[in-house]
């Protein structure tokens, strides 16, 4: 099976995928910015990290580090909360997506306030759900994300998306016809909807969730 990874992936899943006889092309599809001088005076108490990417452009700033300093974390994946967790940083929660993690926040904590930091592009869902709860959100945003163009020659018989901006730079220049798209978590999945109804979620956004996932389709289509 040839597949398409729509970003540079870890040696780890590389060498899983490439265990398991996939043919593999990695391309990256966005590019992610640290905002340099974001605009942020005080941090509250409680913070919200969706992603790996905003944990890192924290990270890069000593001054926001230093304001995160011992404060509780709630966050989306078990990758963003490894990273946190091996920065000295407490988590008290970890959701699938944001849409999960709305509703736990919801109700658990009524009227209390969050920092949340994100990228300019993301989902609305923490911040259309907390506030309608009497939650006070304030978006942080700490990184850019650039879609980049590349048209891809060749066929595959499945593409993997882990993002919803990754699906958006993919469609940039190419179309979806009879491919299958493999993604990682529904806010992605999402956005693969809007262009073709073949594709399948991980049951859980992780890697190997996303391997079982490749493994039961080729089992249900050799059947």
């Amino acid at each position: 099976m040839r597949l398409l990874s729509t970003k540079i992936l870890s040696q780890d899943f590389r060498d899983r995928l490439l265990f398991h006889q996939f043919s593999l092309v990695e391309q990256s599809f966005i590019q992610i910015f640290p905002i340099k001088t974001p605009k942020i005076n005080s941090v509250f108490d409680s913070l919200i990290f969706t992603s790996q990417n905003a944990v890192n452009a924290v990270l890069s700033s000593s001054k926001i580090s230093k304001m995160i300093a011992g404060k509780t974390s709630y966050c989306v994946g078990k990758k963003t909360a490894a990273l946190l967790t091996e920065n000295g940083q407490k988590v008290a929660k970890i959701a699938h997506n944001s849409s999960e993690l709305a509703y736990y926040l919801a109700q658990k904590y009524k009227n209390e306030s969050f920092s949340y930091f994100c990228g300019k592009l993301r989902t609305n869902d923490l911040e259309d759900i907390l506030p309608s709860h009497g939650i006070t959100i304030n978006p942080i945003e700490v990184y850019e994300t650039h879609l980049k163009d590349h048209d891809i020659k060749g066929h595959f018989d499945g593409i993997l998306f882990f993002s919803p901006s990754g699906v958006r730079g993919y469609a940039l220049s190419n179309n979806f016809d009879d491919t299958h798209s493999f993604c990682l978590g529904t806010t992605t999945a999402k956005q693969v909807a809007l262009y073709t109804s073949q594709y399948t979620v991980a049951k859980d956004p992780t890697s190997s969730q996303l391997l079982l996932s490749l493994k039961n389709h080729i089992t249900l289509h050799e059947e």
